[in-house]
Order: structure tokens, then C-alpha cells, then sequence
């Protein structure tokens, strides 16, 4: 497809042969290197040209600078820049492939929270659903990005249909992938892991690189939200190994991490080497204003002045980018301070981190924590917010069991059990869990069907002969 859209653009108009260009870019981006972008943006940069239009320039400054930013350039960002600069200049809102380029040019700048201004535009357009699907994509994996992944997943979910509706196979792949994420961090670990299946299947049916290459990123997310130490530690490796989640700005993010697993495991010789001679970025980076504070402590963790410059550091990680990160240091900081018996500062910490998870709607994560609070005083917590291995406790009975040969409770059913246990209505339950009142009612007919019962009461009765 990507090569009839490139013919085409031989004999076209400049405005529709850089039109042409980009749809060629789009069709093949998922499973293209860089180095094969480049016929897109000679398309591009001969189409601006011989006209020299802010449509023209648009489409081949955002071609220019994802390329340069694919391939590790540094004039990426400043092509891309000047593509939001010209979208916003000229209102181009109504025009769908324009939309796509700023769409497109704001996330590969890292700016994740400037997805949502083209939510609305998005919506108003007559879009073919192969073309909306796309758009939905980029749109939830940039709310789930700066953290609003409530409102990520619900997009991410409708990308995923409207793509297997639509055949279209390497935005499914994308999205599939994306959500899989999504749900790992949201604690809807069974879904994260059938997600999961599903991006590799469907990536390898296209030959997708792009997607390919973040996987690794999204199986780490789910080992940590599971609490499965050993494997979070492996991936941790891999991707620290291949550089992954580089798109993302997250390598910096990835070593830091497997760095404190080291230190805090009494490994302070592997922990440095991991650090050395690699460079803090700057305070603009996603988590650059806390990397220089983190990676001093993580060099002497047990140190006074450490942890309070890092505690201090904290308070700089502002932007909407930022939100998981800040969760996850404070969690850090306030898990060790445990295991040192310092209960209140401890506390303090783990209740910032509990509140930052709970206003992302992390919910998986959140729980990990709050198990963290709950051990305030007593044995040291495992898993990958603790020092201890994963594993050495028994995990707990499940609230609600069900009889032998029935599917068990997925976490998010689980959850919904718990809530309407608890007495709540399903408006009461949707806001406790952060989700609508359909996929409440929805869970409610998956959760009577499993566990054998009829209606509310007989659900609350299960709980309390199982406690």
C-alpha cells in the first residue's frame, strides 16, 4: 500500500502528493526502520518545495522531525516544534491528515498530555473507522502516557475494535500492545496477559518492528504488577539491555530502577556500574528533575542526605509525564524507610505514593503499596516494592472462590465483587473503581455466572462464610 501511495504522489499536485507521503508514512510506520522513511520525506520535502504552503510545510516538518527522532538525531524536536507551531497558527482542526501530523508530532516529542486538545477534534471529523481507530490509538496511549489511565484504557479498548473490525492489523497490533500496559498498571492483570498474547501475534503476522521493540516494556509492567520479582528483574535486563522504552523516555527510568534492585539487594558494586558513564539528561526529560537526586541514593542508600535530597526532588516532578514516576520514587523511598524503622516517614511516603497511584486510577499498583502500608511495623514486604524475593509468602485465599472447574474472578471482577460486597450501589461501585457504570453491570453478569449466585445478598453471603 505504502509503495501505490508513493507512485501516486509522482503525478499528484504538491498538496496532494505530501497528503500522499504521509499516508505512506502512516501505512507503513509500524513496521518500517527509519532508514526506510526516507523516500516519504523526499516525497514530502519536494512537495513543500515546489509550493511552500503551511499544509506542505506541516506534513514535512512532522515527516522530518519523527524521522530525525526515530533515528536519534537531534534536530527532531525542532522540526516537530515547528509542525505544532503551524498547526495551531492555521486551525487546521477540520483537515484529518493534519490532525494526525500534530497528533503524531506531540507524542514523538514526549508531550503526552497535549493528546487530549485533539480528542475533540478527532471526534468531530468524518472518519473512515480504520482512519478513527488509528487516531483513538494514539490518543489513549497519550492520556495513559501522563497518566490518566482510566480514560487511556477506554481508548485504547475502542482502537482495538474498531481495528479488528476493520482488518487493519498493525494498528491493532499497536494499540493491543499499548493496552496491554494499560491494564497491567490498572491491575486487570489476566487482561494485561491475553493483551499481551494478542500483540505478539498480531505483530508477528505483520512483521512489526515498532511494536516489537516496546513488547519487552509492556511484559515488565505486568511481571511488577503481579508482584513477580524474579521476572520483573529479568526483564528489567532485557530491556535495559536493548534500550527499550527509548521512545518513551523511559531508558533512563528502566536502569535507574534495575540499579536500586541491585543496591538495595547489598549489590552496591553492579548498582554503580549500571550508572557509570551514563550521562543524567536534562531537567526537560521525562523524571529529569528527580535522575540526579535518585541516582545518588541509589549509590548510598542508607545515607540521611540522600534520601532527604531525593524526598526533596520529589516535589519537582510536575508534569502530567511524571505522575507514575513520583508515585513510584516516593514508594521507593518510603518502602526502605520501612525496613529501617522509620515508620512515620515511611508512611508519609507510602500515603504520597498510594494518592498518586489512586489519581492516575493505577489501581494494580496501588494495591502493591497499600500491602507496603499494611506491613508498617512488622516483616519487611516482598516484591518489587520491597527488598524481599517474591514468592516466600503464601498469596492469600481469594475473597470470593469458585467451585472446582469454573473460571476463577479476573482482578478487575474481582474488584467489582469486592465493592458491591461492600454494600455499594453500581454508581457507588463505578466511582470507587474508576470505570462506568456499564462495565460495572457488565462485570456484576461474569461475577453472579462464576460464583453461582443470583443477586447481591447471595454475593455478600459468599464473602462472609469465605472470611
Amino acid at each position: 500500500m505504502a509503495e501505490r501511495l508513493l507512485s501516486a504522489a509522482d503525478s499528484a499536485d504538491p498538496d496532494r502528493a505530501a497528503r500522499l507521503a504521509f499516508r505512506a508514512f502512516v501505512a507503513l510506520s509500524r513496521t518500517a526502520d527509519s532508514h526506510q522513511m526516507l523516500p516519504f520525506l523526499a516525497r514530502a520535502r519536494k512537495a513543500h518545495d515546489a509550493v511552500r504552503s503551511p499544509r506542505t510545510e506541516l506534513i514535512y516538518c512532522t515527516l522530518a522531525g519523527t524521522a530525525a527522532t526515530r533515528a536519534g538525531l537531534a534536530d527532531g524536536p525542532d522540526y516537530l516544534d515547528k509542525a505544532l507551531r503551524i498547526f495551531d497558527q492555521n486551525a487546521f482542526g477540520d483537515d484529518a491528515v493534519l490532525v494526525e501530523c500534530a497528533l503524531t508530532a506531540a507524542l514523538t516529542l514526549m508531550r503526552p498530555q497535549e493528546a487530549r486538545r485533539f480528542a475533540p477534534l478527532v471526534d468531530a471529523l468524518d472518519l473512515a473507522p480504520v482512519d478513527r481507530a488509528r487516531l483513538l490509538a494514539l490518543i489513549g496511549a497519550g492520556d495513559s502516557w501522563a497518566g490518566n489511565l482510566v480514560r487511556g484504557q477506554a481508548e485504547l479498548r475502542e482502537a482495538v475494535r474498531l481495528a479488528a473490525l476493520c482488518d487493519s492489523l498493525d494498528v491493532q497490533a499497536e494499540a493491543t500492545s499499548w493496552l496491554a500496559k494499560c491494564d497491567a498498571l490498572r491491575g486487570d492483570l489476566d487482561e494485561a496477559a491475553d493483551h499481551l498474547d494478542q500483540a505478539r501475534e498480531l505483530a508477528a503476522r505483520v512483521g512489526s518492528a515498532w511494536v516489537a521493540r516496546h513488547l519487552p516494556e509492556c511484559t515488565v509492567a505486568l511481571a511488577f504488577a503481579r508482584g513477580d520479582h524474579d521476572a520483573w528483574v529479568g526483564l528489567l535486563e532485557l530491556v535495559v539491555a536493548t534500550d527499550a522504552g527509548v521512545t518513551a523516555g523511559l531508558q533512563h527510568e528502566h536502569r535507574w530502577e534495575l540499579a536500586t534492585h541491585h543496591a538495595l539487594a547489598g549489590r552496591p558494586g553492579l548498582a554503580a556500574t549500571l550508572l557509570a558513564d551514563v550521562a543524567d539528561p536534562p531537567a526537560s526529560w521525562p523524571g529529569g528533575p528527580v535522575l540526579p537526586a535518585w541516582r545518588a541514593w541509589i549509590l548510598d542508600p542508607d545515607s540521611p542526605a540522600t534520601a532527604a535530597a531525593l524526598t526533596a526532588a520529589l516535589g519537582k516532578l510536575t508534569r502530567p509525564i511524571e505522575r507514575l514516576l513520583a508515585a513510584r520514587v516516593a514508594w521507593l523511598l518510603g518502602a526502605h524507610h520501612g525496613r529501617s524503622g522509620r515508620r512515620g516517614e515511611a508512611a508519609r511516603l507510602l500515603e504520597q505514593a498510594s494518592a498518586g497511584y489512586a489519581r492516575a486510577g493505577a489501581a494494580g499498583l496501588l494495591a502493591l503499596v497499600l500491602k507496603d502500608l499494611r506491613l508498617l511495623g512488622g516483616r519487611p514486604p516482598t516484591g518489587p516494592g520491597g527488598a524481599g524475593p517474591a514468592g516466600t509468602d503464601p498469596p492469600p485465599a481469594p475473597a470470593f472462590p469458585v467451585a472446582a472447574g469454573r473460571p476463577a474472578l479476573t482482578g478487575a471482577e474481582a474488584r467489582v465483587a469486592a465493592a458491591i460486597a461492600d454494600g455499594l450501589s453500581n454508581r457507588e461501585a463505578a466511582q470507587r473503581l474508576f470505570v462506568s457504570v456499564k462495565t460495572i453491570e457488565f462485570h456484576l453478569g461474569n461475577i453472579f455466572r462464576k460464583l453461582g449466585v443470583r443477586n447481591r445478598t447471595e454475593l455478600a453471603a459468599r464473602r462472609a462464610r469465605t472470611g
